[in-house]
């Protein structure tokens, strides 16, 4: 088996490859791009960092591939969707950092509150001035941590350990996690105005997108000091730099941007009182040999056992058994995340039956999928296959498996039933010719949908004019329509439901015109 190496990886993790009886390895960090496409030819295996760009063309070139091990914990650089139709397994390790990039926002947090980027700019310019860096204590003030995820969590037990009070807003923890953290659960509007610093731990979505917002930093504590090591675009950077110049926001610490590197014009950058690092989060030398000695055991183990452990487009199962599962974790995934967008909040119980034909598989990958898929948009891109189960436990929420060899007239279901504190929702699908994806009901609705693209999802009152409503505010918002699909429960004058595939998102204005009609219960946007 040969595995090329196109990044840089540690001494150590070249070296299990170099050790391991039946592993040739081709080291080529900062390959061209001809290069690389002659050499992956060959190749068996692909491990990279963020610096190759593993696209389409990279896998019509590697005929032989079989895996592609990202060593770290994004894989913006690789295209999954290429991935899935050549049947390579991706794989990343999302948890060799963790402890890196909490630490990072901790020396951020703690550089901002003494101002120490400042002084030592003032020493080396020749001012010995103690008024040039005076700053705060941190034993005793109060961080709010927004988003208790696995490095979320890192920084509160560190945060506790340096006398910090720690407020959390995490919606999908329950309050009595929080309170095992040694924090305090607190909701959003309250953990805005009573922290002093602020640290973000969420992923990027349409959810979390500028969610520190002109509002929302006009309500923030006057002086508080925050801190984002997360994502860029969670923050308005333009708003954030009105704020601190307006003196409501005492200063910021950021390690990433909504554009990078940013723009030389980035108010931000001309602030005193903000602190940048270039996205090193994960820049430790201890975090670099971790995450190359992850990928490397890994893709070993997958090349000489089969084993799947970390990967993003398959649950752990066999090599043998992948390609006549992957349709059924395909449709798996996508019923979890079409149902997160549905009932994103607040999750208690999830029971997934199986049934038909699909009974006769291992359900527990199956599993794994689904949990992937409704847990991934409310956390971001540390949740995969392996962890999906335990991030849903450890929320606080009750997955139930149910297995049926009826299944309604389809020879095999997968039906998904979602209970929160308020709601309860129920979504199934099928799998038609062993390829074709569908969502085949969603609650008492019958329908057949594709799920796949932008997805408008309305309830609405099963009255004339109202579909023609429906098409002209998307025609004169320049939407189109690909595919729609309707269904009523009882006759007319009840309630009916439409699945309409767009070709574009719909903008927040115009989803509230929608719901201005009397008749248009509730609208929401599924993306797939």
């Amino acid at each position: 088996m040969r595995v090329l190496v196109s990044d840089k990886l540690s001494v150590e993790g070249l070296r299990i490859f170099e050790e391991t009886e039946g592993i040739e390895v081709d080291y080529l960090p900062g390959a061209e791009r001809q290069e690389l496409l002659r050499h992956v030819a060959q190749a068996d295996a692909l491990v990279v960092r963020a610096g190759t760009q593993v696209d389409a063309e990279v896998f019509e070139a590697a005929t032989r591939l079989k895996v592609v091990g990202r060593a770290g914990i994004g894989v913006e650089n690789v295209d999954l969707a290429a991935a899935n139709r050549k049947g390579v397994v991706v794989m990343n390790t999302p948890f060799g950092s963790a402890i890196t990039s909490a630490e990072h926002t901790l020396a951020m947090l703690l550089a901002l509150a003494r101002n120490i980027p400042a002084a030592d700019r003032a020493v080396k310019d020749g001012t010995w001035s103690r008024a040039v860096s005076a700053g705060v204590e941190i034993s005793g003030k109060v961080l709010g941590v927004i988003g208790a995820g696995k490095i979320g969590r890192l920084v509160i037990e560190r945060a506790v350990g340096l006398k910090m009070r720690v407020l959390v807003h995490d919606p999908y923890l329950s309050p009595e996690m929080v309170r095992q953290l040694g924090a305090e659960p607190e909701d959003f509007p309250r953990i805005l105005t009573r922290s002093d610093f602020l640290t973000l731990h969420v992923p990027l979505n349409s959810e979390t997108f500028q969610l520190l917002d002109e509002s929302n930093l006009s309500q923030i504590k006057p002086g508080c000091r925050i801190i984002n090591c997360a994502q860029g675009g969670l923050i308005d950077e333009a708003a954030l730099a009105r704020a601190i110049e307006a003196g409501r926001v005492a200063g910021a610490a950021l390690d990433v941007f909504a554009k990078e590197p940013p723009e030389p014009d980035n108010p931000l950058l001309k602030l005193d009182q903000v602190i940048c690092t270039p996205h090193i989060r994960t820049s430790s030398v201890d975090a670099q040999i971790n995450v190359s000695l992850q990928v490397a055991h890994q893709v070993v183990d997958f090349l000489l056992r089969g084993v799947i452990v970390n990967a993003l487009n398959v649950p752990c199962v066999s090599a043998e058994l992948l390609p006549v599962m992957r349709p059924y974790f395909e449709l798996a995934e996508k019923l979890g995340a079409f149902q997160a967008q549905l009932s994103p909040r607040g999750l208690k119980r999830v029971t997934i039956e199986y049934a038909g034909d699909i009974v006769d598989f291992p359900t527990a990958p199956m599993t794994m999928a689904l949990l992937k898929g409704l847990m991934a948009p409310l956390l971001g891109e540390v949740v995969n296959y392996v962890n999906a189960p335990h991030l849903a436990r450890e929320r606080g929420v009750a997955v139930v498996e149910v297995s049926n060899p009826s299944a309604e007239g389809y020879s095999n279901l997968i039906r998904l039933t979602v209970e929160t504190g308020e709601t309860r929702r129920v979504v199934a699908g099928a799998l038609f010719d062993g390829r074709d994806l569908r969502i085949v009901r969603i609650d008492d609705h019958q329908l057949e949908a594709m799920p796949e693209g932008h997805i408008l999802v309305l309830l609405n009152v099963d009255r004339p004019g109202v579909i023609g409503f429906i098409g002209q505010v998307l025609a004169e918002a320049d939407i189109n329509i690909a595919m729609m699909n309707l269904s009523r429960r009882t006759r007319r004058g009840g309630e009916a439901v439409s699945l309409i595939t767009v070709d574009s998102p719909v903008p927040e204005a115009v989803l509230a015109r929608l719901l201005g009609h009397e008749s248009i219960l509730s609208a929401v946007q599924v993306e797939l």
